[in-house]
């Protein structure tokens, strides 16, 4: 090869071989992990959630939309790094969270204890170091009492750290859970220089070179459609109790103009799937090369992943607006 199409090529390549062989993890049976990628069956789905719950509004409400589903047994929340202009950077952004999720769970009469785990201080730095953060550590131990018959499923929203070290620190855990992701774009979207994604690019990798069973819910352009707006805020959240005025509230702090503005409320969808598949259908696909350059890469022999390619809106925030409404009545 010559030129610079040979020079492309060769530091392409070396990068994917990089990315690919760098760690090894256990292997699944292509047809088990077919399998555990199936929407769960049994109800209701034991689950744990991880979260950047400061980082801006959604997460608040899919954390309340998974505690008040009794599709749903969430057995413990994680808070998640993050760096943007609410934190001082990612530890900070870990702390705040957290603070968050005490404040959820308090206005929801949950108690955090043995519940609520603080998690990384810090974006992956390598893939032999892992941090050992309570999140991590909490997620092992639930990984290690579950099966590939009867797997955790792991819903994350944010950058996918917590989840990545907990992998790293004891890889046999792939065959045990399921990993229900909010990150990254669509697979032919120009680039991956998404929010949840590019915080923690080597936790990226971890995830789609693992094998772990993953769901991933790619943001743009799939879950960008979930959107919504004051007026609908006002009329089915705000009123439902101490929680749907907060909700309401910061929503409506979010964005001082409301004229004609609608936000998307990423997070909630990760949360739908558990409760219904056919809200979002997906395809199984080989699952993309991470490269350093915030694209992905493709090899068709690579493992299968579940890939999310439509949101139906309404009946998501139906089935939300529905069970806030019930609970305040109650």
């Amino acid at each position: 090869m010559k030129g610079w199409i040979g020079r492309f090529l060769l530091v392409n390549l070396a990068t994917m071989a990089g990315a690919v062989f760098a760690q090894e993890y256990p292997a699944i049976a292509e047809g088990r992990r077919i399998e555990m990628l199936r929407h769960p069956t049994k109800r209701p789905v034991r689950m744990v959630f991880d979260t950047d719950t400061y980082n801006e509004i959604d997460d608040q409400f899919a954390l309340v939309y998974a505690l008040i589903s009794p599709e749903l047994d969430v057995q413990a929340v994680y808070a998640a790094p993050f760096h943007n202009n609410r934190s001082t950077g990612p530890g900070d952004g870990m702390e705040k969270s957290h603070e968050e999720i005490l404040r959820i769970l308090s206005k929801l009469d949950r108690s955090p204890d043995g519940f609520a785990f603080k998690g990384s201080t810090k974006y992956l730095a390598d893939v032999k170091s892992p941090e050992r953060s309570p999140a991590a550590m909490d997620l092992i131990e639930r990984a290690k009492k579950s099966s590939p018959d009867d797997p955790l499923y792991v819903a994350a929203v944010g950058a996918i750290t917590n989840v990545s070290n907990a992998i790293l620190i004891e890889p046999s855990i792939i065959r045990n859970i399921v990993v229900v992701w909010l990150g990254g774009n669509g697979h032919h979207w120009p680039h991956q220089r998404e929010f949840n994604y590019m915080q923690d690019l080597k936790a990226s990798r971890v995830v789609f070179d693992s094998g772990v069973p993953l769901v991933q819910l790619p943001c743009t352009p799939i879950v960008t459609h979930f959107t919504t707006t004051v007026p609908e805020m006002e009329r089915y959240v705000g009123g439902r109790g101490a929680i749907g005025d907060y909700l309401l509230e910061i929503f409506k702090g979010y964005h001082k103009d409301h004229f004609a503005w609608s936000k998307v409320l990423w997070d909630m969808t990760a949360i739908a799937w558990l409760v219904n598949d056919r809200w979002l259908p997906s395809d199984l696909v080989h699952s993309p090369i991470v490269t350093d350059n915030y694209t992905f890469s493709f090899d068709h022999s690579r493992h299968l992943i579940r890939a999310v390619n439509f949101v139906h809106r309404d009946p998501i925030f139906r089935d939300f607006f529905t069970k806030l409404d019930a609970r305040a009545k109650n």
